[in-house]
């Protein structure tokens, strides 16, 4: 295809301050610990704050944590649905700054695997470990200063222990006293929360996959359904009606300063329903793979609806489709 894919030097969108606001949503968030039914702790010398593993955590939490993994570069809410939805309430994000905070921060492109310890890591922290052919790509990624301050997300059933933590603060360059963590498995409100805060950056993500410059997208609006959490330790069961949100549930539109016809390459593209493994629920799915993320379809990660408008012309483009009956047998309705 014609790729939109620029490489520009002043196409960098590399956020040096990410982490430093990031940092200032963690302080929050630790102070407020007790309000939001969290717990914080300290493991060797690092700060973690656990929103659902050994205690509730709470909507308030949720939003915490997105924030935290967009670096404060976006505004994220719970939005009443209509009266013909499935769940009541959904989580809805806008930014300006659509790459630095999705892509730079939110996306967990960090397979934390320490040892029998696994979890998906999300923030601006993986800015300072690099390793993401991603972030190298768009520029994303820098060295560790004396100052920085590695602030993330695990989504995780399981507190991370000093080999885990030792080795994160080592891959990010930075003393373990500077390493902010918080903790919350998908089981839990405010894990399913700050995953389903993540329509915004599959769209995007997806347009990255499709070769697509993604410097491109100046705007974006998404909201996803917030799912009722699966039952204590289903960790499947998290997994699959947090993606299902995404994947059946969520719609995003795009502000993008292109071309009409490069837009038009890969607008229909985006929604989740260009994928062969589309159409089922997404624990169904896994299962299928042997529970390998690996093995799945990484084109089906995406939302179910995408509106994109452009700048140039004044265009508009929608694809997709939600899906409710998928939703009701996801969610157990």
């Amino acid at each position: 295809m014609n790729s939109a894919r620029s490489n520009d030097p002043s196409h960098s969108v590399s956020d040096p301050g990410l982490c430093r606001m990031a940092h200032g949503c963690f302080e929050s968030l630790w102070d407020s610990a007790l309000e939001l039914n969290c717990e914080a702790s300290v493991i060797a010398g690092a700060r973690v704050l656990d929103a659902g593993v050994h205690c509730r955590g709470s909507l308030a939490a949720g939003l915490g944590l997105a924030r935290l993994c967009l670096g404060d570069l976006a505004t994220v809410s719970y939005a009443p649905t209509s009266p013909q939805d499935l769940v009541g309430l959904a989580v809805s994000i806008q930014t300006d700054h659509p790459v630095r905070a999705c892509l730079g921060g939110q996306y967990a492109g960090w397979p934390v695997s320490v040892g029998d310890y696994f979890a998906m890591a999300s923030g601006p922290m993986r800015s300072l470990r690099g390793k993401e052919a991603m972030l190298e790509q768009l520029q994303l990624s820098r060295p560790a200063t004396e100052d920085d301050v590695a602030v993330g997300v695990l989504e995780s059933g399981t507190l991370p222990g000093e080999d885990v933590i030792q080795a994160m603060a080592d891959e990010c360059g930075v003393d373990s006293s500077r390493l902010c963590l918080a903790v919350a498995p998908s089981t839990s409100i405010a894990g399913s929360a700050q995953v389903v805060s993540r329509s915004v950056e599959t769209a995007l993500h997806k347009l990255h996959a499709l070769e697509f410059d993604v410097a491109r997208v100046m705007s974006a609006h998404g909201d996803a359904p917030l799912p009722p959490p699966a039952k204590v330790g289903d960790t499947v069961g998290g997994i699959g009606r947090t993606n299902d949100a995404m994947l059946y549930g969520a719609r995003v539109t795009l502000w993008i300063d292109a071309e009409d016809d490069l837009i038009e390459s890969v607008a229909a593209k985006i929604p989740s329903e260009s994928s062969e493994d589309h159409g089922q629920p997404f624990a169904k799915i896994f299962q299928r793979y042997d529970y390998d993320f690996y093995r799945v379809d990484p084109m089906l990660f995406s939302p179910a609806v995408v509106t994109i408008h452009s700048l140039q012309t004044g265009k508009s483009w929608r694809h997709g489709q939600l899906s409710d009956g998928i939703l009701r047998e996801s969610f157990g309705l």
